[in-house]
């Protein structure tokens, strides 16, 4: 047991070049943890200062208890409608170093949905198409049932009237 407990300062240096670790230190900033709820204006501007927005653009999310605190509440901007082009520090994720992160990151980026361009369709919709698919699958079924679809054989002879059809003695 001791022995898992022990660590060397090689294994420390290799922990801290670890790609989890660093993907992980470079997209959640310790400084951006959010804050207690601002309740004067002073609170407020120092909190839009903390995290890079101006005082006028820093706005909140509603104070119902879900441990937002003074954390900004950014427009919903997905990485598909962002410049391509830009020269991005993390390309892959096109975002700056030190930008503040969207509450819902993991939900905008490029391998998944994004708010600006996800058109979403009525429930009737949905249930038009899903009750086409079945419906149209069941009538293609029902106008070919009787339509043979298989390469006939010949059916396989069977013994009649138990009448021995094979013999294992050699033929004189």
């Amino acid at each position: 047991m001791n022995s898992l407990v022990r660590t060397s300062k090689a294994s420390l240096w290799l922990k801290n070049l670890n790609p989890t670790v660093t993907s992980v230190r470079n997209h959640w900033n310790k400084d951006f943890k959010p804050g207690l709820y601002p309740t004067t204006e002073e609170e407020r501007v120092a909190a839009a200062e903390k995290y890079g927005i101006h005082p006028k653009e820093y706005e909140l999310y509603p104070d119902d208890g879900n441990g937002n605190g003074d954390y900004p509440k950014l427009p919903d901007i997905g990485a598909d409608l962002r410049d391509p082009f830009y020269p991005w520090d993390s390309p892959e994720l096109k975002r700056n170093f030190g930008e503040t992160l969207h509450e819902n990151f993991d939900y905008l980026r490029e391998d998944r949905m994004d708010e600006g361009k996800t058109q979403f369709r009525p429930l009737w919709v949905l249930w038009a198409q899903t009750i086409g698919v079945i419906g149209g699958i069941g009538l293609v079924y029902y106008l070919t049932k009787d339509i043979r679809m298989i390469i006939p054989v010949v059916p396989p002879e069977l013994p009649k009237d138990g009448k021995v059809h094979y013999t294992f003695e050699p033929n004189n």
